[in-house]
């Protein structure tokens, strides 16, 4: 977003604020009067004095100019107390009203979605905003106000005393100061881009961080920690950049602050033999040059300071809160998968496995003496498991919670690598050396549903771009998905994932698995977010849906309905049909609160 656009958003909404505060602004217009007062007398009383006084030989005079040019030391300090009198009618007013906008975002968010996944990123952002975003836009709105002020009335008493002193001065100071001030202002927009860029990226990471610490159960138990971890240093990498380039810029101001602060005083001192030959005299000289050093380019390089860091800052953050929310981290764009080299022909569609009558074949899944642990000297989680799931069959895993169900998911779905045996998915290892992209043997569904910012089509084809219109109308019938997909505008709209509740995130990703062309299809607890209504004729659907199903129950229920129950105690594992499991499992009739025949 350009600093262009964001200055015509903030613009009006700074003009308002002002016309409010008409009073206040008078208040400091007057007591900077004064501030230009001293200033005037600063510089034209060392004039006189030299030329009046000292070089006239009345040293009586000029002593007497010089005490002027001193006493006007404390009018100025009056001033200086009066002004900040006045800043707190405009400095605490912004504050106050940003702290309510910061409020009322949050409860508005939090009140047209209560249920949303990503609470803890929206919560941090809003943290962010209520205390760190205010105090700055606080302090950078004050630091402008003073340091603009100061320069405006210190310009305008320094300019008024070198022209009453010598027109001529004008001509000599003014284009250097007006050059060094013009570079140091083309520095501002490309500045005011990093900087806002920087807030973007260090809010997405506050809500990152707060996201992962709310769900790092899952994130260790699905073996997603590498992953996760890569996914804040991206962020975190980010920052540092924009940092970087943030400092380069500072360089670049300092420069032009140099040039500005250093061109005139250059420029007074190499005219000097044209301006003495044209009737200047030394006194109004001394006086311009004491106008330069004490007064103007002070000012000017507060000025120059104050719009580089506080200006930028104030601007940004000003924009943030006059605009819409931004995304929050893990709503990105929709990124399908890359097209075939040929455009005409599409890719060739991954074979589906039979259901449970089918001809006999290779094992959806074969597990030798599977064995995980989290270290070297960790219990293992997955202790010498043996287990074949044969294509088309559903099978429930359960236990205790703990246990290792997501554990042997992510072992399955190649997350994670065992430390011993063997897991097999389609008579190939679970986690394949060397490939890249995702594995199109399988799909894995895990407990925190993402959906992207794309469309509602593109969300449900994610896994299988080539599907046709009636292929995902099939799917949006058989999941009755059509309620939600009428609610957010068709399969065409734009899907906002902040809006949506968890629940509704896993119905649309179980509407992408059963769309893919996955012959297995894995569910870590993706449908604990469901109603039991909802949550059975999902697992129904997928069941019927040709290929292999595999799902960590939240629900007991879904063991009754599967084909066969796979019970993890930590130490063996049963696995049988759930009649037999009720005469055989102690722990399986535990978890069902069923009492022994």
């Amino acid at each position: 977003m350009s600093d262009r656009r964001t200055t015509h958003r903030v613009l009006p909404q700074a003009r308002r604020f002002l016309r409010g505060r008409k009073r206040d602004l008078l208040v400091l217009a007057g007591w900077s009067l004064l501030e230009s007062a001293h200033t005037f007398l600063t510089g034209y009383g060392v004039a006189r004095a030299l030329d009046d006084g000292f070089l006239a030989g009345r040293i009586g005079t000029g002593l007497l100019w010089l005490a002027v040019a001193a006493l006007s030391a404390p009018l100025g300090g009056v001033a200086v107390r009066g002004v900040f009198g006045g800043l707190a009618g405009l400095v605490e007013p912004l504050r106050d009203g940003l702290v309510r906008r910061a409020v009322s975002q949050a409860l508005a968010s939090a009140v047209s979605s209560p249920a949303r996944p990503d609470a803890a990123a929206a919560d941090s952002a809003a943290v962010s905003r209520l205390v760190h975003q205010t105090e700055m836009a606080r302090d950078s709105f004050a630091g402008l106000v003073l340091t603009t002020r100061s320069f405006l009335f210190t310009a305008f008493g320094a300019l008024l005393g070198m022209a009453t002193l010598a027109p001529a001065l004008l001509l000599v100071v003014l284009p250097p100061l007006v050059l060094g001030l013009g570079l140091f202002l083309a520095t501002l927009a490309p500045m005011a881009t990093v900087q806002r860029a920087f807030l973007d990226t260090d809010e997405a990471l506050s809500g990152r961080v707060g996201e992962v610490g709310a769900g790092l159960r899952d994130v260790v138990a699905c073996g997603a920690v590498r992953t996760v971890a890569e996914d804040v240093g991206r962020l975190v990498t980010a920052e540092e950049r924009l940092a970087r380039r943030l400092a380069r810029w500072a360089g670049v101001r300092t420069l032009a602050l140099g040039a500005a602060g250093r061109l005139p005083v250059v420029a007074l001192v190499a005219a000097t033999p044209w301006l003495l030959d044209g009737g200047v005299t030394a006194g109004a000289l001394l006086g311009a040059l004491t106008y330069l050093v004490q007064s103007l380019l002070p000012a000017l390089h507060a000025l120059m300071s104050a719009l580089g860091a506080a200006g930028t800052r104030l601007l940004v953050v000003l924009d943030r809160f006059g605009t819409s929310t931004p995304p929050l981290p893990g709503d990105d764009p929709v990124t399908p998968p890359a097209a075939p080299e040929d455009p005409g022909a599409a890719p060739p569609p991954t074979p589906r496995r039979p259901g449970p009558g089918a001809a006999p074949g290779r094992a959806a899944v074969e597990l030798r003496g599977l064995t995980f642990s989290y270290g070297p000297r960790a219990r293992p989680v997955v202790d010498a498991l043996d287990l074949v799931v044969e294509p088309g069959e559903h099978l429930a895993v359960v236990g205790p919670s703990g246990i290792g169900k997501s554990t042997l998911l992510a072992l399955l779905a190649g997350l994670l690598t065992p430390v011993g045996g063997t897991a097999l998915v389609d008579g190939a290892p679970a986690r394949p050396a060397g490939r890249p992209g995702p594995d199109p043997r399988r799909a894995l569904l895990p407990q925190r549903a993402h959906v992207f910012s794309g469309t509602v089509r593109e969300n449900l084809c994610y896994l299988r771009p080539d599907a046709t219109p009636a292929e995902v109308e099939e799917t949006v019938e058989a999941l009755r998905l059509g309620p939600l997909v009428r609610r957010l505008g068709g399969p065409d709209a734009a899907v906002d994932p902040r809006g949506l509740s968890q629940g509704e995130r896993q119905h649309l990703a179980l509407g992408r698995a059963h769309l893919s062309h996955a012959p297995l299809l894995l569910l870590d607890e993706a449908t604990c977010h469901l109603d039991p209504e909802t949550e059975e004729r999902a697992e129904r659907t997928l069941a019927a849906r040709p290929g292999t199903l595999i799902v960590v129950a939240h629900r007991l229920s879904s063991a009754v309905r599967a084909d066969r129950v796979l019970v993890l105690d930590g130490t063996r594992a049963a696995c049988a049909a759930h009649e037999a499991l009720l005469g055989t499992s102690a722990l399986y009739r535990d978890l069902v609160g069923a009492s022994p025949a």
